[in-house]
């Protein structure tokens, strides 16, 4: 008989891997709460008219697209079959999919909603998404995003204000961490410069890859996407700035001096800089001009978090889009927003061993079981100990002693309490330390406050 599996990319989390990721979902969410953010859900799956076209090409080709009820192969024609076509073919037999990420769902509940909504609308949602990619470190098929986002507002706080959060939650997580700046409307100057403005896509796509993959390769695939061998050339010094945030947006503004969208976007970063100066974030913040987010609705400031001291990939990214609802026929509402990667940010704190101790605890007192009367004794004892808020717990079998404690050792229990004999005739429990080995005999009045 064939075991069984599950997809690829995919993973089954165990109680302990549950607790360490409650753990991050929770920090998230109260530093979500504590700037003022709302919680809303939106569905699984989307039509995929809202999906498609929202990520560019390579967004579409990695959308989980879901067959139609019932006979869906049904009403496609013979040739079309005979085709093989398969993009014409899952139009005709596919009308939803799997969302690619929160955001463009959170731009169409913005357009369905509005008349419900006060603007600007902050709302966060910490769901998963999934993507056709090839798994691999850090990526995956099914996965978590913890998003914040602001629309119906263009002040540039919004992305300051985005930006401490992030420099919240990994302090709360004890991880150093990089935030990586960007604009968009640079990237839209340097194209401008270099002369190759139609081209501006391609050069987002590639340069963004500029970490995994180099320069030379960025340059061969910007060249088999058909910009000239002059425009490649012009964009390497830029590139490869080095200095300090203020040299670097200095220097462009000399490189970019003719493109009022470039010298815009930097405007639009000196302000970013400027307001962050003065709160002593713990985070670094590095202009990186190599950064370029390669989703299509980005239009101003974009960002990249990356922890220190582990290899993997960006772990939380984000930027200002100007019209995402536009395309649902809403214009003119700009939004930002940013979103945790929970699962990545699952590995790294395993990789650097960051969970506190008392996050990954289930049960703090574990009741022992010696029999009937002894279990009848224990019962109201643990029914108070549960009302005043402590986590408890009896072994369900009168088993024996040693496998008792076996059991309170795997599940890291912190206490057991121990009731026998002799703890009935006095109306007191035995509570052992399970850290320290350490046990006393206690009356039961006394076992609230002292497990407190």
């Amino acid at each position: 008989m064939q075991k069984p599996s599950i997809p690829k990319g995919t993973r089954d989390f165990s109680p302990e891997e549950m607790a360490k990721r409650n753990y991050i979902f929770d920090t998230i969410r109260s530093v979500f709460y504590l700037y003022g953010f709302q919680q809303i859900e939106t569905p699984a799956m989307e039509n995929l008219s809202t999906l498609m076209g929202k990520y560019g090409e390579e967004g579409d080709q990695l959308l989980f697209k879901i067959l139609n009820s019932g006979d869906f192969i049904g009403g496609v024609d013979q040739n079309e079959l005979l085709a093989h076509n398969s993009v014409k073919l899952t139009n005709k037999i596919s009308e939803k999919g799997l969302r690619y990420d929160l955001t463009v769902p959170f731009a169409r509940y913005v357009v369905m909603h509005r008349n419900e909504i006060d603007f600007p609308f902050r709302r966060f949602q910490i769901q998963p998404v999934w993507r056709a990619d090839r798994p691999q470190k850090g990526r995956y098929r099914e996965f978590f995003q913890c998003d914040a986002d602001v629309v119906g507002s263009d002040s540039l706080l919004n992305e300051v204000e985005l930006i401490q959060m992030i420099d919240e939650v990994f302090k709360r997580f004890g991880l150093k961490i990089c935030i990586k700046l960007n604009n968009r409307k640079i990237l839209s100057g340097i194209a401008e410069i270099i002369g190759e403005t139609k081209y501006l896509t391609d050069i987002t796509v590639a340069i963004d890859k500029f970490d995994k993959i180099g320069a030379e390769n960025v340059n061969r695939e910007l060249e088999e996407k058909g910009l000239s061998t002059e425009a490649i050339l012009k964009l390497q010094p830029i590139l490869q700035l080095e200095g300090s945030n203020e040299s670097k947006l200095n220097n462009l503004k000399t490189i970019i001096a003719t493109s009022e969208t470039g010298l815009k976007g930097v405007e639009e970063l000196e302000t970013i800089f400027g307001l962050i100066k003065n709160l002593n974030l713990g985070a670094q913040i590095e202009l990186d001009l190599r950064l370029a987010r390669g989703l299509n609705y980005y239009t101003g400031a974009i960002l990249e978090v990356k922890a220190i001291d582990a290899e993997m990939g960006s772990i939380t990214g984000g930027g200002r889009y100007d019209n995402l609802t536009g395309v649902f026929g809403l214009p003119d509402v700009s939004g930002v927003g940013i979103s945790f990667g929970a699962d990545r940010i699952f590995d790294v704190l395993n990789t650097l061993n960051l969970y506190p101790t008392e996050a990954l605890r289930t049960t703090r007192v574990m009741f022992t079981n010696f029999g009937e009367k002894e279990c009848a004794y224990c019962l109201p004892i643990i029914k108070a100990v549960r009302e005043a808020g402590i986590s408890a717990e009896i072994f369900p079998e009168a088993s024996k002693m040693k496998k008792q404690m076996s059991y309170a050792n795997v599940r890291k229990v912190e206490y057991v309490a121990i009731a026998g004999e002799t703890e009935l005739a006095a109306n007191s429990i035995t509570l052992k330390n399970m850290t320290s080995g350490e046990q006393k005999t206690i009356p039961v009045c006394e076992l609230i406050s002292l497990l407190k």
